[in-house]
């Protein structure tokens, strides 16, 4: 599935949840969206978290 599909789909999520359930149940999805992310993400790549979470590049010039 291309990122943009992805992309309507979680729009489309977040649009229903904000629709039905109020401002606290948009927040509720998008924050539990974004944890679903990071962990697919960690998930598929086998990255470490402490990696995940550093900032920038750490390469030496």
């Amino acid at each position: 599935m291309s990122r943009a599909a992805i992309g309507m789909l979680v729009g489309m999520a977040l649009a229903f949840a904000g629709w039905f359930g109020g401002f606290g149940a948009f927040l509720l999805v998008a924050a539990l969206g974004a944890v679903g992310g990071v962990l697919g993400r960690l998930v598929d790549n086998g990255t470490d978290w402490r990696a995940f979470l550093a900032p920038g590049d750490r390469r030496t010039r």
